[in-house]
């Protein structure tokens, strides 16, 4: 069970986490016009757009033909979500006649790609970022849901503005105790253990990890901080930096079978010291309390990861709180009390 919110959406009710029922007033696509391909994946088309009403550019997220009720969960998801600090904002849900196409269409971000950001990030940068996406995840998590889908492609950053939104809501889950959820979520390069292993009962920490992942990469200048060529070599990367001591007590604590035909994977690995990754190109960025923050991020265990309002109250996070408002619930001094 989840350290906090765990009971977030059983106070809320059916009608808050409930989205198979979940009723979807379609607009016609007629108002809004495509003007260039941004991107795409497996589960969608993504397009800069104009709204003809109003003149303003928007997002186009077509979707390909999914599970419906994949479709009602990631709406649902964003109603639930509007006015979230950080969360991009879904504006309008439309439907060709046909009834084949279905398109989300959300606020635009103005954002640079993450191979060319990564490398420019001052240290002030960095915990401002930071900052913004904790603070997203803190209120996304405080609300029931898991986004179980955070890395850099999914961090819309307007470095001129200084502004980040968290997008593409579509792997979203709505979080209950106890209850088995897939592994076959987030991108291999910021999956945490438990996927990695198959163990169905995870939680908010999920994100916590990701999040690591992505501030590893940050403050070491690594464009992915660990980098598997598929989901066991992926392991193997994070086992050679966490050690296997830690990884064994894990597998022991949540009784969770592990067997691995990769040699590697048998082999026992002593954790690497975070200073160990420091060079002279990162040094700036690798403060003492930066080496805490992500050691504190990337456990084996997610109930020694920090959640993600403890991460917000970190003293690395300092400086950000000033320049930032502070988040709801922390003290001034230690973690915020859950």
């Amino acid at each position: 069970m989840s350290r906090v919110y765990a009971d977030a959406n059983a106070v809320r009710g059916k009608s808050w986490y409930e989205y198979n029922k979940f009723r979807i007033e379609w607009s016609s696509p007629d108002r809004y016009e495509i003007v260039r391909r941004l991107g795409g994946g497996r589960y969608s088309e993504v397009f800069e757009g104009t709204d003809t009403v109003n003149g303003e550019r928007c997002v186009i997220k077509v979707l390909k033909p999914v599970a419906g009720h994949k479709i009602k969960r990631e709406i649902k998801v964003l109603r639930n979500l509007a006015g979230a600090p950080n969360v991009i904002a879904l504006l309008d849900v439309v439907r060709d006649p046909s009834r084949q196409y279905h398109s989300l269409i959300t606020e635009y971000v103005e954002s640079t790609e993450w191979g060319q950001l990564y490398t420019r990030l001052t240290d002030a940068d960095i915990r401002h970022y930071m900052f913004q996406l904790l603070t997203a995840l803190d209120f996304v998590h405080s609300h029931g849901i898991i986004h179980r889908d955070v890395k850099p492609g999914n961090v819309m950053i307007d470095h001129q503005r200084r502004e980040l939104r968290l997008i593409d809501w579509g792997l979203a889950e709505f979080y209950h105790p106890d209850v088995e959820y897939h592994v076959r979520v987030g991108s291999r390069h910021y999956k945490p253990p438990e996927l990695l292993v198959g163990y169905k009962r995870y939680d908010y920490s999920l994100d916590l990890w990701s999040s690591g992942c992505m501030f590893a990469a940050m403050i070491f200048r690594k464009q992915h901080f660990f980098r598997g060529s598929d989901n066991e070599d992926q392991l193997l990367k994070i086992m050679k930096v966490l050690g296997t001591a830690k990884f064994d007590a894990y597998l022991t604590a949540y009784a969770i079978p592990f067997e691995s035909d990769v040699e590697d994977l048998l082999g026992t690995y002593q954790p690497r010291p975070w200073s160990r990754f420091i060079t002279a190109e990162n040094q700036h960025l690798a403060s003492a309390d930066a080496l805490d923050f992500v050691d504190r991020l990337l456990r084996f265990d997610p109930r020694e990861r920090l959640t993600a309002k403890e991460a917000l109250n970190h003293l690395y996070l300092g400086t950000a709180r000033v320049e930032g408002s502070k988040p709801e619930g922390l003290s001034d001094s230690g973690f915020a009390s859950m």
